[in-house]
């Protein structure tokens, strides 16, 4: 008995890649099992012919192979454990900054064919797994944002001694690699450009002050503040928080009225100063002059526009994967360190 159903149709193969390719079948194998020894322009070549053919590569036998999995997680580390349906999870995935973080690791990852899982990690449970699921094979290596002073994570991967980048120095000195930004000069830029305004009043809004960003942004203001003439610089903590920046800048006006240029150590600590200027009826430049940092979405969508301190996320994000992809390649690779300069960029608020 003959069956009309027509023939199951030929899955593509490497020899098929290869041909529209214009390369070896052993050079499609070397990319697709992300052996590193092949000439970069040629991966993009062939990760277009594995699109073009509808190759499916087999992780499992490539796995065999290579001893990795092709893929690596970015870990987002925050303090506390989250629910699929918790207001975090929706502000994470529109929050531009972490939009800028995927698209500067995945500009390095695409063309040599890694994949990226992105993952929370809310408690020291959480963190564990993480650590684990690289002893384990699930994934290569791990990029961490760590967003709270305590994180355990950094500590958990530094012992471990598993490959690992983190965005930001750490709280505690540990043998991790890391990128960052040269946080000294950037609150050098803010406080040059509010010297050269002619402000005669200084303050700034801080970040934490148990974070390495907050302290050094705290620290390199005042310093070079110091430099300009000022021997004191009121200084409020606002915790990163748009919250915490509206209080700040509340008992800063009561506290200082006479302010006429403030620093805040974040754009989102700014956005919630100005706010707090507008009530008290204070002109932003005209009365208070606010430079903020990061150059983030806040920066551009407030209003007035906010002059502040850029840092190159998509640049800085781009060299943590070439980082981790290096300490995967070399595992006795000694920890690293990269740090970017920051620029200032000025718009209206000073």
């Amino acid at each position: 008995m003959s069956s009309d159903r027509p023939p199951a149709p030929r899955l593509p193969t490497l020899e098929d890649v290869a041909q529209v390719a214009g390369v070896s079948r052993a050079t499609v194998s070397r990319v697709i099992n992300n052996i590193r020894n092949v000439d970069p322009a040629l991966h993009k070549t062939v990760w277009d012919a594995v699109t073009a053919t509808g190759y499916v590569p087999n992780r499992a036998a490539r796995s065999l192979v290579t001893g990795r999995t092709g893929a690596i997680a970015l870990v987002v580390s925050e303090a506390e454990s989250r629910t699929a349906d918790d207001p975090f999870m929706g502000r994470f995935f529109s929050d531009p900054f972490f939009g800028r973080v995927v698209g500067g690791v995945l500009s390095v990852l695409r063309p040599v064919g890694v994949h990226l899982a992105l993952t929370l990690a809310g408690d020291e449970e959480a963190c564990q797994k993480v650590v684990a699921d690289v002893r384990q094979g699930q994934v290569d290596g791990v990029v961490v944002i760590s967003l709270h002073p305590h994180d355990p994570l950094p500590g958990l991967l530094a012992e471990a001694a598993v490959p690992a980048v983190l965005y930001g120095r750490p709280a505690s000195p540990m043998p991790i690699s890391y990128v960052d930004v040269a946080t000294y000069n950037g609150a050098r830029l803010a406080a040059d450009h509010l010297a050269a305004r002619g402000c005669q009043h200084v303050a700034t809004i801080s970040g934490s002050m148990d974070m390495p960003a907050g302290a050094d942004r705290l620290n390199g203001f005042r310093e070079a503040m110091a430099k300009h003439g000022f021997a004191y610089v009121p200084s409020y903590d606002g915790g990163f928080t748009s919250d915490g920046a509206e209080r700040a800048m509340e008992q800063l006006l009561r506290e200082y009225p006479e302010v006429d240029g403030v620093f805040v150590a974040s754009d989102v600590m700014a956005q919630g100063a100005m706010m707090v200027l507008r009530d008290h009826g204070k002109a932003v430049p005209g009365d208070v002059a606010v430079i903020g940092f990061d150059d983030s979405s806040a920066a551009t969508t407030g209003r007035p526009p906010l002059t502040t301190v850029r840092q190159p996320v998509e640049d800085m994000a781009a060299e943590m994967a070439r980082l981790l992809l290096a300490r995967i390649d070399q595992r006795g690779h000694r920890t690293t360190s990269v740090i970017f300069e920051p620029e200032l960029v000025v718009r209206q608020s000073a």
